[in-house]
């Protein structure tokens, strides 16, 4: 039974919220891939839906998730500045499923639970900061759960990945 919870990626993500004490709010929906997708469903009147970018600098030695509004476009340069880092990118598919075992259209927060060595920075848009609703897939597009930002700062900590508050 252990291992059936363990091979579906979304109570996975739910056991861990729970063993945190986290609440949230899940709405279950049909696959998104895409903002646009997300934007279709109407789901505004939950909370504030956000937008995950998973990047790495020019060497591919650090790797780092964006988490930002979903109305907003990212600035690379100017976060790739406040990190100090080299030119970022677009990480591969690969690169996504090797550190946080999501594949794309998939892309979350909730996904540094697969994260065991903590190696993704997540980079948190200021913008977040106070909301009590933020939207993301529990590792699996089909639903979106919400919870406050102090909760998702709350479960990247437990988990040991270093967090940037940036300007996006």
């Amino acid at each position: 039974m252990q291992e059936e919870i363990e091979d579906n990626p979304q109570q996975k993500a739910l056991n861990k919220l729970e063993a945190l004490g986290i609440e949230y709010q899940l709405v279950h929906h049909p696959a998104a891939f895409t903002v646009e997708d997300m934007d279709r469903l109407n789901l505004a009147e939950y909370g504030d839906g956000c937008v995950n970018l998973f990047l790495r600098d020019d060497k591919g030695k650090r790797h780092f998730l964006l988490v930002m509004l979903s109305h907003k476009k990212a600035d690379l340069k100017a976060i790739q500045n406040q990190l100090g880092c080299s030119r970022l990118g677009f990480a591969s598919e690969e690169r996504l499923f090797k550190y946080l075992g999501l594949h794309k259209g998939e892309v979350t927060p909730l996904g540094i639970i697969n994260d065991r060595d903590a190696v993704v920075e997540m980079v948190l848009d200021k913008d977040l900061i106070g909301r009590k609703k933020l939207g993301f897939h529990p590792n699996d597009n089909t639903a979106t759960v919400w919870l406050s930002f102090d909760d998702l700062v709350k479960l990247i900590e437990q988990n040991g990945n270093t967090i940037c508050l940036a300007t996006v």
